[in-house]
This record gives structure tokens, sequence and C-alpha cells, in this order.
């Protein structure tokens, strides 16, 4: 993957983030997009922003 090209945000349903390159359009089974597109830079910039608590959804609501 380049740094310059546009990927989009996508999540599942642990709401464990990952980047997918726009350019593919159908993200894979189990995922979703989030509505936020840029560049790779920008997509990690704003993941490190959103996932703030790296466990599994399931976990955290099992320890909660």
């Amino acid at each position: 993957m380049q740094e310059d090209s546009n990927y989009l945000i996508v999540v599942n349903d642990e709401e464990q983030y990952s980047i997918w390159p726009s350019f593919k359009k159908e993200v894979p089974p189990g995922w979703r997009e989030i509505g936020f597109e840029g560049n790779k830079q920008a997509c990690l910039a704003r993941i490190n922003e959103l996932w703030v608590d790296m466990r599994p959804r399931t976990l955290r609501e099992a320890m909660a």
C-alpha cells in the first residue's frame, strides 16, 4: 500500500479498527466503513483518536 493512496477506516463488531484501500470499494465481510477517508497518515491519526481502548468490545463488556 502506498502512503499517498486513499484509504477508508473500517471497524469490525469487536470495535477493532483498520484501514482499507478505497479503490477496492467493497470492504471485507465482518467490517464496515465509519465514513472517514484520507491518506494513510490521516487515517491512522484518526484511528489513534478513536481507538483509545485496544481491548475487544466483548472483553470490555465482560470486565465492566
